[in-house]
C-alpha cells in the first residue's frame, strides 16, 4: 500500500527539497493540488484529509489555517513552520535528542520540524543542560553562520542576481533586535530559563551553516575537561543514525584546523565538535540548513511515524 502524501507549500523552498526527497520512492503516492487552487481553502481541506501525512511549508498562519482544515482523525500533520514548535500537544521532530522525543515521534500524529538554527542550537543545548553541565540559567551567547538559502525564495533570488547589491558579497548580521523568531523553541527544548544572546549571519554560498556557543569553565555546574565534554557529547549520540560528534578538536572528521559550513549540503547529518581548550571549552554544531535543518527532518520524522527505516530517501 502506497501512503498518500500532500505537501502545502510545495513551492517553498523546503516544500522543493521534500518533493524532490520523494521522487525516486515507489511507496508514497503524493496528491498534488490545481496550481490556480493552492491557496484555495476548500481545496487544500479535500487534499489534507484524503492524504495519510500532510506536510505544512507554509508561513505560521497559513499552517495554523491548514490544521484548522484538517477533519480526518487519521491524518498525520509534519509543520515545519515556526508555529507549533512549542506547543506541548505536538512532538518535537528531533529524535536524537532523546528516546523520549523519539517515542513522541513514533506515536504522534502532530509533528513539528525544528528550526534549522534550532537544530543546531538545541543539539549542543540540549545535552549540556540534560546532563547537568551548565545551569539552566547559563548566559548562553551563540553565534551563527548560514547559507542564503536558508532565507528563502525572495533571497536567493537577491544573491543570484548578476546585479546585485555589493554588500550581499560579504557575511550579513542580522536578528539585531535580539528577538529572532527561533529564540522560543530554542529555550524551551534545551530547558534554557531565559534567551541567550544570538547572532545569525546569513552568507554568500547557497546552504549549510554551523551553530557555535561558547563555555567558561568557571561558570560551569560541573567541573569537566574540554575533552570530557566531548566524551558527554560522543556518548548523548552514540548509535544516532544521523548526528555525530566528534572526538575532541574534530579528531577522524576535521582535516585542517579549520571548520567549514557548507560540507553537509545536501544531506541529512550532523556533526558537533568540541574545542579550544580548559578555561573556553567551544562547541559547534555543522549540518545543512535545508536538510536536518528543514526538509531531511521532515522526511525522517516522517519515516519513524511510518515505522520503516528512518534513513528511507534520505
Amino acid at each position: 500500500m502506497a501512503y498518500k502524501i500532500f505537501i502545502d507549500g510545495k513551492d517553498g523552498t523546503t516544500g522543493l527539497k521534500i518533493y524532490e526527497r520523494f521522487e525516486k520512492r515507489d511507496d508514497i503516492e503524493i496528491l498534488l493540488i490545481d496550481e490556480e487552487k493552492r491557496k484555495d481553502a476548500n481545496e487544500r481541506a479535500k487534499m489534507i484529509n484524503a492524504s495519510d501525512f500532510t506536510f505544512l511549508c507554509l508561513p505560521d498562519a497559513a499552517s495554523i489555517e491548514a490544521v484548522s482544515l484538517c477533519t480526518n482523525p487519521n491524518v498525520r500533520i509534519i509543520d515545519a513552520s515556526t508555529a507549533h514548535r512549542t506547543n506541548p500537544d505536538w512532538a518535537y521532530g528531533f529524535p536524537e535528542l532523546s528516546a523520549e522525543h523519539r517515542a513522541r515521534i513514533e506515536k504522534s500524529k502532530r509533528v513539528a520540524v525544528p528550526g534549522c538554527y534550532a537544530s543546531g542550537f538545541n543539539s549542543i543545548c540540549y545535552p549540556l543542560v540534560t546532563h547537568g553541565i551548565v545551569p539552566p540559567d547559563y548566559p548562553v551567547v551563540c553565534h551563527a553562520v548560514s547559507g542564503y538559502s536558508g532565507a528563502g525564495k525572495k533571497a536567493i533570488a537577491q544573491y543570484e542576481d548578476a546585479n546585485r547589491n555589493p554588500e550581499l558579497d560579504s557575511p550579513r548580521l542580522y536578528a539585531l533586535t535580539q528577538e529572532h523568531k527561533h529564540l522560543p523553541e530554542m529555550m524551551k527544548i534545551s530547558g534554557l530559563t531565559s534567551k541567550p544572546i544570538f547572532t545569525p549571519y546569513i552568507c554568500d554560498y547557497f546552504a549549510g551553516m554551523t551553530v557555535t556557543i561558547a563555555l567558561h569553565a568557571r561558570l560551569l555546574s560541573k567541573k569537566l575537561s574540554a575533552k570530557e565534554i566531548a566524551e558527554v557529547f560522543k556518548e548523548h549520540y552514540d548509535g544516532s543514525r544521523f548526528v555525530r560528534a566528534a572526538d575532541f578538536m574534530g579528531e577522524g572528521i576535521l582535516s585542517e584546523n579549520f571548520i567549514p559550513a557548507n560540507t553537509l549540503a545536501g544531506t541529512n547529518n550532523m556533526q558537533i565538535f568540541v574545542y579550544g581548550n580548559d578555561e573556553r571549552i567551544v562547541i559547534t554544531s555543522r549540518l545543512d540548513n535545508l536538510g536536518k535543518g528543514a526538509s531531511g527532518a521532515a522526511v525522517q520524522c516522517m519515516n519513524i511515524m511510518m515505522g520503516i527505516d528512518e534513513g528511507t530517501g534520505l
